[in-house]
């Protein structure tokens, strides 16, 4: 049987790049026993390897609970320590390894080996009992993965949780753009649009070249469906079926989803991610989120599903906040690749700057005026407390990232695409759209809109894709229905895209928390997006 070796560390000191070196393997996905929970896991010949989540000592977060209860589970522990500050990460994490036999590896010591003198480790391992190594995660030799995997073999015991032995080093990066007051801010915001921005571009610029030679090699076979008796024809063709949706898929979802697992990955292997959360906390402190919490959000316009499972490394403060947002304001790889097709169908591309604003702006009055005091007060505490060193993005680790994210979108979100449109099929073949549309007709004046729009508000509301479905001709290269302003056009798309939760990112909120939390969810999301919809759709007309 397999010895499992836990790795216990802080976030971003490289445990998984540390794993990948010693194994050269991707990573399994498997549930914690008695939990919904998928942690990381490695195989090797001699060893089971777990990777845990970062510990954030100052915060209550699932993850952190879930890795300090996995330590006694383990046959043996890896404490990971970054070289930039032993002292510290020993002070913080010994105690929760006492008594386990394991060793502590210190990575990043490219950045401090020509200023930490080799005798003091030696002092430090002979008063902890502990074999340390360091290493340069990236760089690990064939030797030093080998002393690595024998100590491992006969791992002495944690006896001490505190030593006197003190390194007396600390290694602070040098100050960037970021800390620049003003500039470095909106240039985090930049940043953070950045992935969004560039998918929608290449995602639009893919379409323009490729639409035509998609659509015509399929609207043989989609008319050859359409011929099928029903409810095959309403499942596979006609306007929401699933062969009918194809061109959709591979030339909006499909390219948004990989560009933006591509751009994330970047930003998290070359330590982006820290900088950006560290450098945004201020700005979104007063709305109940703190800066990790951002990129969960933004990991929502890939795929709201597991932006939602991320939230467990949130404080529970702050969690249903961070998840409200994702629900609200994160448009997803199948609403966001609609929009833009409506937009460009529109002829009305430049629509996307002010609709992805509008989104953000009306995100955080949602937050404002939906968070609890105590989430407030407890934001207002930073819990990144250091800037992170940055580096070049490692290929591996960046090809690692996008096949993570990647399996994960085919994983989750493409299966819930082809349930989606059989249900879609389903009710359409059962008159049951048309009968939701006509019964909410007369109320589309109010947003100053017709009453054929109703059709992509009840489809968007079903499927996100829908909003593209209620809108495009079947060519999917002009608008069906009666409207040319583009205040209307970002009406309809903004509600048809906000009124509801995705089906599926409720039912995971509602598994996640609880269904009470999510029905509360659901009424305050319809709620607000009537009322930003309202505004959308008579301050900007009468601007």
């Amino acid at each position: 049987m397999k010895n499992s070796v836990i790795l216990i560390g802080k976030e971003s000191v490289g445990k998984s790049q540390l794993i990948r070196s010693l194994t050269g393997k991707n990573a399994i996905s498997e549930k914690v026993k008695g939990t919904t929970i998928n942690i990381q896991s490695y195989e090797t010949s001699q060893f089971h390897f777990i990777d845990t989540p970062g510990i954030l000592l100052e915060t209550d977060s699932l993850t952190t609970k879930l890795a300090l209860n996995e330590i006694p589970n383990s046959d043996c522990v890896i404490l990971v320590i970054t070289a930039t500050s032993i002292d510290k990460d020993l002070s913080d994490l010994l105690p929760l390894v006492q008594d386990k036999p394991g060793a502590i590896i210190i990575t990043h010591w490219d950045l401090v080996k020509s200023k930490i003198h080799t005798e003091i480790l030696q002092k430090l391992e002979q008063e902890v009992g502990i074999p340390i190594i360091n290493v340069d995660t990236r760089n690990i030799s064939s030797d030093e993965k080998q002393h690595i995997l024998d100590t491992l073999t006969k791992p002495q015991i944690f006896k001490k949780a505190k030593v006197t032995t003190q390194v007396e080093f600390t290694l602070k990066p040098k100050k960037s753009i970021f800390e620049v007051p003003l500039v470095g801010k909106l240039f985090a915001i930049l940043l953070l649009l950045l992935p969004a921005w560039v998918a929608v571009k290449f995602a639009i610029l893919l379409a323009d070249n490729l639409y035509d030679t998609v659509y015509n090699g399929l609207n043989p076979i989609i008319q050859k469906i359409n011929n099928l008796p029903s409810p095959i024809s309403h499942l596979l063709g006609t306007d929401y079926g699933i062969i009918s949706m194809f061109p959709f898929l591979v030339l909006y979802a499909l390219p948004t989803v990989f560009l933006f697992a591509i751009i994330l990955s970047l930003y998290k292997t070359s330590g982006l991610v820290d900088r950006l959360t560290l450098t945004i906390h201020p700005l979104v402190a007063p709305f109940g989120i703190v800066g990790r919490d951002v990129v969960r959000i933004v990991m929502g316009f890939g795929c709201n599903v597991p932006a939602v499972i991320s939230t467990r490394s949130c404080s529970s403060c702050t969690r249903g906040n961070c998840i409200s947002a994702i629900s609200f304001g994160a448009a997803c790889s199948y609403q966001l690749p609609a929009t833009i097709a409506v937009f460009a169908a529109a002829k009305m591309d430049y629509l996307i700057i002010p609709y992805l604003l509008i989104l953000a702006i009306t995100t955080l009055i949602y937050l404002w005026v939906t968070t609890p005091k105590k989430a407030r007060i407890f934001s207002s505490k930073l819990v990144i407390s250091e800037r992170d060193f940055m580096q070049w993005p490692s290929l591996n680790a960046t090809k690692a990232e996008v096949f993570a994210l990647v399996k994960e979108f085919f994983r989750v979100a493409f299966p819930i695409f082809i349930v989606i449109c059989l249900i879609a099929g389903v009710l359409n073949w059962l008159g049951v759209i048309e009968a939701l549309a006509s019964l909410m007709s007369p109320v589309m004046t109010l947003f100053n809109l017709p009453g054929e729009a109703a059709a992509s508000v009840v489809l968007g509301s079903i499927r996100k894709d829908g909003i593209a479905i209620g809108l495009l001709n079947p060519a999917m290269d002009g608008i069906k229905i009666a409207i040319s302003h583009p205040v209307q056009i970002l009406t309809v798309v903004y509600l048809a895209g906000v009124l509801l939760p995705c089906i599926v990112t409720l039912f995971t909120v509602a598994k996640e928390i609880n269904v009470k939390f999510a029905l509360k969810l659901t009424l305050r999301q319809m709620i607000a997006a009537i009322i930003f919809s309202l505004f959308i759709a008579w301050i900007g007309y009468l601007i």
